[in-house]
């Protein structure tokens, strides 16, 4: 037996490199920066320069790494630590928003060097937003002449879609709020936005959205409320915004009280109570009767599983509005409230087919229980009536109308005999 050591196998091969893709690149953003300020540098004030060099530079740079650096960049002149003060550690220029004039002119200029460069890398369009949100996270760390600006251009970038208005939800924080600093920003942000845009395509953009509810979490709990709110932006030259704010409180009550009568209804209170109940409501939130109505139909109707049968769902609507005829009596007592009653009746039968041939019967039921007079019911045959299904309703109520003018003659011609 051999006293010498038996050698071990040895593992042989080619050692491959770990290839280029694989490896992760490090986040150095210095190289970027540099490039970025000294381009910035050379194109000066000249923002057809400034947009011509970013684009190019699109070719040659990450952008879609660096987002968040080159639009800090542009904004601030250079990258920003949190909190909004800019880091010592890199090159900065001034060739950037913030040092630029504050005048609508200078930021609709910077408005679109930012439109065309996202028009161009649409991959930065999102990148773009979220630093938008970061940056009005930051607006304390900014002095009043950079928030000024950040409020023009964020109004103008507004008005042209480039950002989506849920940016707003910024302004929400705690800390911004309770400053005063949030209200501040939106009066110069709304400004400019609405110097480009009217209140209708700011309010669709908001409720776009669901920012539209939300305006008054600009102020601190204490002065949260639509008298609050109203009087600040009114004060500020805002009173278009103002009205929208008071508008909003408006159908905000208004979705309130729908909800709470439907509950009421289900829960079968009292009549009376529910008439009380929405009687004060009225007089509180200044709703009109003629609004109010519509409502009480939207309720009354919604309380009921109805019958998918047409001959059996007309009885049914019947035996349900009998109960609820002193309810909707108690709310026409105008004209204008009777005919939008009628109104709201046609649209409802015409937009739940059962209902098609019950129209004359619920009608008449409500003229019975004097909810709808004849007066309102002539003026809704005549010319107030709606054109969804028209010919159908109209000849469903022609009898009861020929009727309804027999004894109205009648009715005259006795009082010229008295007389």
């Amino acid at each position: 037996m051999s006293n010498q050591r038996q050698q071990k196998p040895t593992l042989t091969g080619q050692r491959f490199k770990t290839r280029k893709r694989d490896e992760k690149e490090r986040f150095d953003p210095t190289q970027f920066q540099e490039t970025i300020v000294q381009g910035l540098n050379q194109s000066g004030t000249d923002l057809e320069a400034v947009a011509k060099f970013l684009d190019a530079s699109g070719a040659k740079l990450d952008y879609r790494r660096y987002a968040e650096t080159l639009f800090d960049i542009l904004v601030a002149g250079g990258m920003l630590a949190p909190g909004g003060t800019l880091s010592d550690e890199m090159t900065c220029t001034e060739f950037c928003l913030f040092k630029a004039q504050e005048d609508v002119e200078t930021m609709q200029a910077y408005a679109q060097v930012f439109n065309k460069l996202i028009r161009r890398y649409k991959y930065l369009e999102k990148g773009f937003e979220e630093e938008i949100k970061k940056l009005l996270l930051f607006l304390k760390g900014f002095t009043e002449s950079e928030r000024n600006k950040l409020a023009m251009l964020t109004g103008i970038l507004l008005a042209n879609g480039n950002i989506s208005a849920s940016i707003l939800g910024s302004l929400f924080n705690e800390n911004l709020v309770k400053e005063g600093v949030s209200a501040a920003f939106a009066v110069k942000l709304f400004k400019s936005w609405l110097s480009e845009k009217d209140i209708n395509s700011v309010a669709g953009s908001l409720r776009k959205v669901g920012m539209d509810s939300r305006l008054l979490e600009l102020f601190p709990a204490n002065k949260r409320s639509c008298e609050y709110f109203c009087k600040y932006f009114t004060d500020a030259g805002l009173k278009e915004l103002s009205d929208f704010g008071k508008n909003q409180q408006s159908i905000g009550a208004r979705k309130e009280l729908q909800k709470e009568l439907h509950e009421q209804m289900l829960r079968g209170e009292p009549l009376k109570d529910i008439i009380a109940y929405t009687r004060e409501e009225l007089k509180k939130n200044n709703i009109s009767e003629k609004t109010m109505i519509g409502m009480i139909w939207g309720s009354v109707m919604s309380t009921v599983e109805w019958n998918k049968k047409e001959e059996l769902v007309t009885e049914q609507a019947i035996k349900h509005l009998k109960q609820y005829s002193p309810l909707l009596k108690a709310f026409t007592s105008q004209g204008l409230s009777e005919v939008t009653l009628l109104l709201k009746i046609q649209e409802y039968c015409y937009d739940n087919i059962h209902f098609m041939k019950a129209f004359q019967k619920i009608v008449v039921l409500l003229y019975k229980a004097n909810v709808l007079s004849e007066g309102a019911i002539l003026k809704w045959y005549n010319d107030a009536h709606l054109a969804k299904g028209k010919s159908v309703f109209l000849e469903q109520m022609k009898q009861f109308v020929e009727w309804l003018k027999n004894a109205e003659e009648e009715s005259e011609s006795e009082e010229e005999e008295a007389d």
